[in-house]
């Protein structure tokens, strides 16, 4: 199992991915605010979304686990 982190500090805007859903290495799981400014958070590995420990609109801070998957 892998965890996908926060790589800065910001509110969730957006989440694109479901559990369930198989992604690539460098797909975007969801979209960080900052200062005004939209942040990707991406996949560092492929594999298949377990859980989502984040909802939109909550505040994240940098390093924390985000979303975890099963690597293929």
């Amino acid at each position: 199992m892998a965890n996908i982190k926060a790589h800065i500090t910001g509110t969730v805007w957006k989440i694109e991915v479901a559990v369930g859903d198989e992604i690539a290495e460098d797909d975007v799981v969801m979209i960080l605010e900052s200062m005004k400014m939209e942040m990707p958070v991406e996949s560092t590995y492929g594999g298949r979304i377990t859980e989502i420990l984040v909802s939109e609109g909550q505040s994240v801070a940098e390093g924390q686990v985000v979303a975890r998957l099963d690597e293929v």
